[in-house]
């Protein structure tokens, strides 16, 4: 048993306006050499995200996986996957970033495990009718044989969301057939979770980001999806009976020292039924993913505003903003589309993107993002301006949601592009020189983007992210201000935070002038010499 390691606990309310950045470990740095991401490669990296400004740090799982999605298929919470590192890798990098300020959070997925996982496999054994298998959703099919699935249910993934054993019975899987759910209705199931949870907080992780957190609780009947579910109506979504787990968690989270928190992955489009999960003895925060999910739109994204801080105000929460994470097309890509909007359902192989156009937008948008109250996270790469990358070789592709869509989706590998750092060719100091190629190839133009060449660069995306969170954290008004919006021409969004900042973002095709709106902080774009901040441009000002 590890001893307990506490996260500093000078500033309880820490988690309200800190900046989070996610670590895909398998694409962030590589220490052993081997073409894959790695904890030794993280821990060398360190002093860079120290210097960036960020206060924690999200991992991705990290956990031993067969990785059929990325590592969402767990097969023991308690073991790092080997080609990661071991658990003690992990023990000494949370305690050498708490060194430095910096806090970790630790991804948990609740609603399903991998395959190879000892329960699993123990259930498949033991046959049907065995209290094995009750952890999990196993059920005989329809049919005179059994021939057809219990439901009719549709996959996140698209296709099915159920696989026959060879003994006849299905199992259920709202992912990938090497993802069962489990069943948590049983009581092995609560005591397991709330047992990581512990074995994860004694080794100082300060929270726990909880993988799609409403999915976790089905209808025992297993009835089929209405037409139109009503509130708490949907037999494998966002059930009133999965509020219990999370007050069970949060008393687990809160018997710790400082402030453990839980961070929900909740897609919601009720304001409501999102904010429920916040109340004070439930998470504390939840991803705001609707603001992501905008186009490239003043009315469009002052409406996300306006939703979001109204949904979480009841609960006493603090909003999250975030712009892209490691299923999402990266911002510059995004944001350089005639549609700037996301959604899974529409991603699609050969949609044109201006990356000029979208860089400007996404260099404002890290300006709004990080002025607006609450917390603000940061998925890695996008503070260089990475572009998502479209045109990986097809034999390279791992996604399961590019081949369970038949290939026309082309997945989520794109964002999830090793990290370049230095030098003028592949691997880009992601890997030590003579190393393995990486695991996902980079593209050869990818100089430009690295670390190096971006520090050497004052008016680069890594500069300008620098300059913005430096200003975040010395100011005030970006933590304890309140927020008001300001009068502005059409296409502008304008707004103060306390008494002495004001952000400005000009989503307009025209120029605004900003002569007598204060003293310029810090811009996405260079001001034209009369003072006119250009179109697709946001700026920081003291009035």
């Amino acid at each position: 048993m590890a001893p307990v390691v506490s996260p500093p606990t000078t500033d309880p309310d820490w988690w309200r306006t800190a900046v989070i950045y996610q670590v895909y470990v398998r694409s962030f740095a590589d220490g052993d050499g081997d073409g894959t991401g790695d904890l030794a490669g993280v821990r060398s990296r360190l002093g860079y995200l120290r210097d960036l400004g960020v206060d924690a740090l999200w991992f991705t799982p990290w956990y031993a996986s067969p990785l059929a999605d990325g590592g969402y298929d767990v097969s023991d919470y308690r073991a790092i996957h080997p080609a990661f590192g071991q658990l003690r890798d992990a023990e000494a990098l949370i305690a050498e970033a708490l060194e430095l300020g910096i806090r970790t959070i630790v991804d948990i997925v609740p609603n399903h495990v991998s395959s190879e996982h000892e329960w699993f496999r123990a259930a498949l054994a033991a046959g049907p009718g065995s209290p094995e298998r009750e952890r999990f959703w196993f059920r005989p099919g329809r049919g005179e044989a059994g021939e057809r699935r219990p439901t009719d249910w549709i996959s996140n993934f698209q296709g099915e969301t159920w696989t026959r054993t060879a003994d006849g019975e299905w199992y259920l899987h709202l992912f990938t057939p090497e993802q069962p759910d489990l069943n948590w209705n049983h009581l092995d199931v609560r005591r397991e979770h709330e047992d990581v949870l512990r074995f994860w907080f004694d080794r100082g992780v300060a929270g726990v980001r909880i993988d799609s957190a409403a999915l976790l609780v089905k209808d025992p009947a297993l009835p089929e999806v209405p037409e139109n579910p009503g509130p708490g109506e949907h037999p494998n979504t966002d059930r009133d009976e999965v509020h219990d787990i999370y007050r069970s968690w949060r008393a687990v989270a809160d018997s710790y020292p400082g402030t453990r928190v839980l961070v929900g992955e909740v897609w919601m489009p009720d304001p409501q039924r999102f904010a429920n999960y916040l109340r004070p003895d439930e998470m504390h925060t939840a991803f705001n993913f609707d603001f992501m999910a905008r186009p490239w739109d003043a009315d469009q994204l002052r409406q996300s505003i306006d939703e979001m801080l109204a949904a979480h105000a009841p609960v006493g929460a603090p909003s999250t903003w975030v712009l892209s994470n490691h299923d999402v097309t990266r911002p510059v890509t995004r944001y350089g589309r005639v549609d700037s909007s996301f959604s899974f359902a529409s991603k699609r192989f050969g949609v044109q993107t201006d990356l000029a156009l979208g860089t400007r937008r996404a260099r404002a948008a890290a300006l709004l993002t990080a002025a607006l109250p609450g917390s603000l996270y940061l998925y890695q790469g996008d503070e260089l301006g990475l572009p998502e990358v479209e045109d990986l070789p097809e034999g390279a592709r791992q996604d399961p949601m590019h081949f369970r869509s038949g290939g026309i989706d082309p997945g989520r590998d794109g964002c999830r592009v090793p990290l370049p750092w230095s030098g003028t060719a592949a691997p880009f100091g992601f890997s030590p020189t003579g190393s393995s190629d990486p695991w996902l190839p980079q593209p050869a133009d990818w100089a430009k983007y690295t670390v190096e060449q971006q520090e050497a660069d004052p008016d680069s995306m890594l500069s300008l992210y620098r300059a913005a969170l430096g200003i975040r954290r010395r100011t005030a008004d970006l933590s304890t201000g309140g927020f008001d919006w300001l009068d502005s021409e059409p296409g502008v969004l304008a707004f103060r935070r306390g008494s002495g900042f004001v952000c400005i973002a000009n989503l307009s095709d025209r120029p605004l002038d900003l002569s007598g709106r204060g003293t310029l902080l810090l811009g996405s774009a260079q001001l034209a010499g009369d003072g006119e901040l250009p179109p697709d441009s946001a700026a920081w000002l003291a009035p």
